[in-house]
């Protein structure tokens, strides 16, 4: 399908990562679109010739400037252009909506875990044999699905950036799964990354459905006495004996991934999904890569990969876990974090710090745990494969960094690649 709203339009797109490239191969063949990227490099590509100049940029007028989740508007090249332009912004999510008004939506944000849940859901849709997509942040554009029909749902993982740019896309279910520090670089506190998360619950209409944390301070706060249409549905965190009951998969019983459960399970019951086909689902699911993923299990060591893990909140889960953990932490912080841990977890854990922001996780950690600096990933493995040689109790080695990846790595997929590498070529043996 393609909207009259934007044929023959003048369309800017500005930055050329996965959501700006699926915008262009969408919108080309019947618009008008020019394209801006920062990244200079990014102008050589095979796109080279729908790039238009800054200088043009500025003397031009757009109907549309589609706007990538990645580009912060007050501190790109062109700031000044689309601060005098947002009412004409949109979002690769806009264009979908626009182009597909009636086709079912579930929309997942949330600061940890957004991903998993929305792979959950994905999968016992599917047991159901529904014609579901699974689209957004989690990796494909909902722009590149075919064989769109009436009764296709789409499942939408959706980043703070994507719903605060946002200007026409609406969903019929949204689920905020928790909210902590996070972005703060972006959003400067946690009032406004909150209203960025809840306005996904705002824009929503009269007859449609929101679930957020019952006990959630922040979001409750930000929608009360707003104008909230949608029907909202407070999730209490007061099933886990019956979800320990019936999941018998260890990868989905720390604390971050029962709560997600909750909203997991509530959205597929409004679907009417039975509970054994929930729990199949559940007992079969195999998680994300660098996700808590388990890479080696033998004896008494087991060594778990969450590379995915860029804050203390994210980790947290792991870490009131298990026990006798060697956790390897560190990287670029997050503005605003902070390691609150209860303390009846501290003398579990031994800490491996990594990367540029030493100073910062030593002040954290400093008279709550033990901890090494070790400066790199590779000195951090030696260390440990040392430290736990007579250790015989059961152990952990944890990656699971709370942190950035770009002080060292390209992103966390090249960072959990680099892990899973590194304990290859150790005494230890990667799957």
């Amino acid at each position: 399908m393609f909207s009259g709203t934007f044929l023959n339009k003048k369309i800017l797109i500005y930055g050329l990562g996965l959501s700006g490239n699926s915008c262009l191969q969408y919108l080309s063949k019947k618009s008008n679109v020019k394209v801006f990227d920062d990244n200079n490099s990014q102008k050589k590509t095979k796109h080279k010739k729908y790039i238009l100049s800054k200088n043009k940029i500025l003397k031009e007028k757009f109907d549309y400037i589609v706007l990538s989740p990645g580009i912060d508007i007050y501190k790109c090249e062109l700031k000044s252009y689309l601060l005098k332009n947002w009412k004409n912004i949109i979002t690769e999510l806009d264009i979908f909506y626009i182009n597909n008004p009636s086709n079912t939506k579930i929309t997942i944000t949330g600061t940890n875990g957004k991903s998993s849940t929305c792979l959950m859901l994905y999968d016992i849709f599917k047991s159901k044999k529904l014609d579901v997509r699974l689209v957004g942040n989690i990796g494909k554009s909902p722009l590149e699905e075919t064989g769109i029909k009436k009764q296709t749902i789409f499942i939408i993982e959706a980043s703070s950036y994507q719903i605060s740019y946002s200007k026409y896309f609406k969903t019929d279910y949204g689920a905020i799964l928790n909210l902590n520090i996070d972005h703060l670089e972006r959003h400067k506190n946690i009032e406004k990354y909150a209203k960025a998360k809840v306005k996904l619950i705002r824009d929503q209409k009269k007859n449609k459905i929101s679930f957020i944390e019952k006990d959630s301070f922040l979001i409750n706060r930000q929608i009360q006495n707003k104008n909230v249409n949608s029907k909202v549905v407070k999730i209490p965190y007061n099933k886990n004996g019956f979800f320990k009951k019936n999941i018998k998969n260890n990868y989905l019983l720390d604390k971050n991934n029962l709560n997600n459960i909750h909203f997991v399970f509530k959205i597929s019951k409004i679907f009417k999904i039975s509970n054994n086909t929930i729990f199949k689902s559940l007992n079969y699911f195999k998680g994300l890569k660098f996700r808590k993923q388990t890479i080696y299990k033998k004896l008494n060591l087991e060594i778990i990969n969450d590379s995915k893990s860029t804050s203390f909140s994210s980790t947290s889960g792991l870490l009131s876990s298990y026990k006798n953990i060697y956790w390897i932490v560190g990287g670029l912080f997050k503005k605003g974090d902070k390691f609150t841990l209860e303390k009846k977890y501290h003398k579990n854990i031994k800490a491996y710090i990594i990367g540029l922001n030493k100073n910062f996780f030593v002040k954290q950690f400093k008279k709550k745990i033990s901890f090494k600096y070790l400066k790199n990933l590779n000195k951090a493995i030696l260390t440990i494969k040392k430290d736990i040689k007579k250790d015989t109790k059961n152990k952990i080695i944890l990656f699971s960094p709370a942190a950035a990846s770009f002080d060292q790595f390209k992103n966390f997929e090249h960072r959990g690649n680099c892990f899973n590498s590194l304990v290859k070529k150790s005494v230890f043996h990667a799957k």
